[in-house]
């Protein structure tokens, strides 16, 4: 039940079928397969416009999918996870910030961005670890940036491994973001190169591969020293 409940795999996967759709068929196979993953518009992305949201997405996802859903396991077992799993999906079903749900979404949206307070901070943490274990990743970088830049996101805790990843990887992202009825004003992340790239790409999802395998090791350290005498 944790397993399924945790979304490692369905992320890596997600973002190596972009990869596959980008190189394979091109621009408008790649629009069809970020829209998979992302809520904005996809008709108007070009290459670097995918590619940044992929690792947008990936980052996000890493906080949301992995580290908030693990914590709340740790923290309160089963139910725990559980419930903050039915938050997080309401969330992404009603709690965007539009007319239509501007009132009937919020409570998820508000519930939503108060568990996932603490995780996100965390998974911005260990995106800055994991840069010291993948090649051409700059963790110092991840760190300055997190510190000087998460706060300039719209959400109150996607800023933070979005903008690790940012620093960790010498991008900028986030950038001018279009949803369905309107632009969304978005300020950069980070001070790298804007026009990410199929490499970039991977480079995230091996960032994310080493962040969750962090991830896993504390659950197995904090599991050790609660069986300890």
């Amino acid at each position: 039940m944790v397993t399924l409940l945790v979304a490692q795999r369905g992320m890596v996967s997600h973002g190596i079928g972009v990869i596959r759709a980008l190189r394979r068929d091109g621009v408008a196979a790649g629009r069809r397969a970020v829209a998979r993953i992302v809520g904005r518009e996809t008709e108007a992305l070009d290459e670097h416009g995918i590619a940044r949201a992929t690792i947008e997405s990936c980052a996000e996802s890493y906080a949301d999918g992995v580290v908030a859903p693990i914590f709340w396991y740790l923290l309160l077992g089963l139910p725990g996870l559980a419930a903050y799993k039915a938050v997080n999906t309401m969330d992404s079903m009603i709690g965007h910030r539009s007319e239509r749900y501007a009132a009937f979404g919020m409570a998820a949206a508000r519930l939503d961005d108060a568990l996932n307070w603490l995780p996100a901070r965390l998974a911005g943490l260990l995106i800055v670890c994991a840069a010291c274990f993948v090649p051409r990743a700059a963790p110092l970088k991840a760190l300055t940036t997190m510190l000087r830049d998460a706060r300039k996101h719209a959400s109150p805790n996607a800023g933070w491994p979005e903008a690790a990843s940012a620093g960790a990887l010498d991008l900028a992202l986030i950038g001018p973001v279009r949803y369905a009825g309107g632009a969304a004003k978005s300020t950069w992340l980070g001070d790298g190169r804007a026009r990410a790239t199929i490499p970039d790409m991977r480079r995230m999802l091996a960032l994310f591969a080493v962040a969750c395998l962090l991830a896993s090791g504390l659950v197995a350290v904090i599991a050790l020293l609660l069986q300890a005498p």
